[in-house]
């Protein structure tokens, strides 16, 4: 076996630099997290929480109901008419208060989601079935911006737009920045003034 040097004798990096080693990696922690998420304007959700609020004021009346006393005509109406009914009051204005919230939830997962791979878009077609779209930057040859919203261009010639959102100007500039590190070509369209 060949002897091997004192590990004393050999300079290390700190000594002859003067510095601390620092090594860079490839690997970058903050960028792996980037994702800013944009929700629907409130006139898209105004709708959920309307009924929201409807069905929390059934709960409520069919819970002040079993508090009253048995002569008045809210009483009548709902507990002693729960005799005859197939599904009791109770269970009903459950149901309707778990279908309010689950649309006010969903009300909230619409809109844009912008992180480091591409773009994910939420959309709520008829009868309230989801639809999730999403583009790699690879995809995207060019976004087209105006005042109203975002429209992409993909590589293969089709058109998507972006579904309205709360922060449309703060989700344009969003875009445009990961836009530019991407090499997507942005266009910006101006509102055009008739005399």
């Amino acid at each position: 076996m060949p002897e091997l040097a004192d590990e004393g004798d050999r300079p290390s990096i700190t000594e002859v630099n003067g510095t601390v080693a620092r090594f860079e990696m490839a690997y970058n922690a903050e960028n792996e997290t980037m994702r800013v998420a944009f929700g629907a304007p409130l006139s898209a959700r105004i709708p959920s929480y309307v009924f929201l609020a409807l069905a929390i004021g059934v709960t409520v009346t069919v819970a002040v109901a079993h508090g009253m006393p048995a002569s008045s005509t809210l009483f009548i109406w709902v507990v002693e008419g729960d005799r005859g009914r197939p599904l009791p009051a109770t269970v009903l204005s459950f149901i309707i208060l778990i279908s309010g919230l689950a649309t006010a939830i969903r009300s909230h997962m619409r809109g844009v989601i912008v992180h480091k791979d591409g773009i994910e878009a939420r959309y709520l077609l008829p009868l309230g079935v989801p639809r999730i779209r999403k583009w790699a930057w690879p995809q995207i040859h060019r976004m087209v911006m105006d005042e109203d919203g975002v429209m992409l261009e993909l590589w293969d010639g089709q058109y998507d737009r972006l579904p309205d959102v709360d922060r449309g100007a703060e989700m344009a500039n969003v875009l445009e920045g990961m836009a530019a590190r991407h090499n997507v070509m942005v266009t910006r369209l101006r509102k055009i003034v008739e005399d």
